[in-house]
């Protein structure tokens, strides 16, 4: 790194933080190559250019498609002044070795997920020179430096500042040039594999290959004997849990973030003011009111004792009202993500309960963009994928299938406990009433079982309310035990050789039932 002239090559797509950056290069006494519009941009902000061209002797040509690609660039980068052989062949051919590249790459994946992008569009922004020079000096690094990442910049250039770029942290720079193609690469593998294939873009290629990358080491996973941690997409979709900041308490755990997903999904659900409860990622509240502190009373009354120690999920942004409300005596909430908080109840939150310095507050702007997304989940071997079932719920295809129709408040009931079904368990059963869960069985081997769990859950507050199944009763049973706890309108998919029977068995006790067409298994 001491040789004389220093140089840097700089090629980049993404220019955040470019211009600080290669100005403290040349303080430190490196000269600038650059081409095209990043030169431009450098001479814009002042800064000392050498045209790559002009080293080179040679124009870029074909509308820039071939401007890198030249032996005296890559000799710079590829070059080992170090071995006698590589040291002659510099001299010879007029080649001054670089000493750091900094490059990142045409935006490829941002153009292909916009949703009117052309094929020609996209296969323009498929960088060729670029992987080609970050490939080259990650391979080299033992003599040349790769910069990839804006985020890089601070570290490396107080780095240089202060004793220069040891072979460790060229190493690490080449982990992460390499790590950078290898998802470039693979993105663009997809999406022609998605092109050729013609069929939409959920369809599944033959290959998959998934890019993470760690955002957080966790405590422990499910049990503290189990270790853990969050990767996140290296582009995740707003509103996503990847995306949420926390505002204050401990550090997160690998439930913490489950059940907080969970929360987020639910409450996303509703257009009205809504606030779930979760816990072991199951809703043991959930509601809907017209102003969110209400929505949080009745979720969290609607099963206080499985809420000691829960997570909260809010549609709205938190205000004093409902961090008082929050904040009662004999509550105790782990975690809480909202779209927002006022200051007043993040100063309510954390002064104000016994729990103050440990609640987990987590703010994230809800958004729809990841609806539909792939779901993966692991087995031994190999890993299922399927579409993420949190489509927004459409009504069109229902179905009333009994002599009595649901009224109005019966129908908006069944619409709310449909919304909070899709995300129990299965075998999943609820129990509603006035925009309020009352009773949820979750995870039982009969949904019999499930319906009894939630009548009893619910007990006299179940009288006119209303019930959701995730699936078809099998037999009558369910709703017998329905009808028994006072419910007055069912909801389920429909599609068992036994809905006559399950039909009539509604028809003799006076309960409207909704036949969906979808089943919503949640196992």
């Amino acid at each position: 790194m001491n040789t004389a002239p220093l140089r840097a090559l700089v090629s980049v797509s993404d220019k955040t933080g470019l211009e600080s950056f290669v100005r403290g290069l040349t303080e430190l006494g490196f000269e600038i190559l650059s081409t095209g519009g990043t030169r431009r941009f450098l001479e814009q902000a002042g800064i000392p250019v050498i045209d790559v061209t002009t080293y080179t002797g040679f124009p870029e040509i074909m509308d820039g498609r071939v401007k890198t690609l030249h032996p005296k660039v890559h000799g710079a980068i590829l070059g080992r002044p170090t071995l006698t052989s590589d040291a002659a062949a510099i001299a010879a051919h007029g080649i001054v070795p670089f000493q750091l590249v900094v490059v990142n790459l045409y935006p490829f994946q941002e153009t292909v997920a916009k949703p009117d992008v052309t094929f020609d569009e996209a296969v323009e922004n498929i960088d060729i020179g670029g992987p080609s020079m970050v490939r080259s000096a990650a391979k080299n690094h033992a003599h040349v430096a790769i910069v990839t990442q804006p985020r890089q910049y601070p570290e490396v250039l107080e780095k240089l500042k202060t004793g220069g770029l040891d072979e460790t942290y060229r190493r690490q720079l080449a982990g992460a040039a390499f790590e950078m193609t290898a998802v470039y690469d693979r993105a663009i593998s997809d999406y022609l594999a998605t092109v050729n294939s013609g069929k939409p873009e959920s369809a599944f290629g033959q290959r998959l290959t998934l890019s993470f990358h760690l955002q957080q080491e966790l405590r422990y996973g499910e049990n503290p004997h189990q270790k853990a941690a969050f990767y996140v997409e290296d582009q995740p979709a707003p509103g996503t849990l990847a995306t949420a900041r926390q505002l204050n308490g401990k550090e997160l755990s690998y439930n913490n973030l489950l059940d907080l997903d969970a929360a987020r999904a639910i409450v996303s659900e509703y257009r009205q003011p809504a606030v779930c409860v979760i816990k072991h990622n199951n809703p043991c509240g959930c509601a809907v009111a017209t102003t969110l502190a209400e929505a949080f009373h009745k979720a969290y009354e609607g099963d206080p004792v499985s809420a000691f120690g829960s997570i909260i999920g809010l549609n709205r942004t938190v205000d004093a009202a409902t961090a008082e409300r929050m904040c009662e005596p004999g509550r105790f909430i782990e975690a809480i993500i909202a779209p927002g908080y006022a200051p007043a109840a993040i100063e309510i939150l954390t002064t104000k309960p016994k729990w103050k310095s440990n609640v987990r507050l987590m703010q994230v702007d809800f958004s729809d963009a990841d609806r539909g997304a792939p779901d993966y989940r692991r087995v031994s071997g190999g890993l299922l994928v399927q579409d993420r079932d949190d489509l927004a719920q459409s009504d069109i295809n229902w179905k009333v299938v009994t002599q009595r129709i649901p009224t109005d408040a019966e129908l908006a009931d069944l619409k709310f406990a449909w919304a909070v079904c899709r995300y129990v368990k299965s075998n999943a059963i609820v129990f509603a009433k006035d925009g309020m869960l009352l009773g949820a069985g979750a995870g039982q081997m009969s949904r019999l079982d499930s319906s009894m769990i939630a009548a009893y859950k619910a007990g006299e507050r179940a009288v006119g309310g209303v019930v959701a199944s995730d699936a078809f009763f099998p037999f009558r049973d369910g709703i017998d035990a329905a009808a028994k706890a006072g419910i007055r309108a069912a909801i389920q998919p429909g599609g068992s050789k036994n809905d006559p029977e399950v039909i009539a068995a509604c028809d003799e006790h006076g309960i409207a039932m909704i036949f969906t067409g979808m089943r919503h298994f949640r196992h």
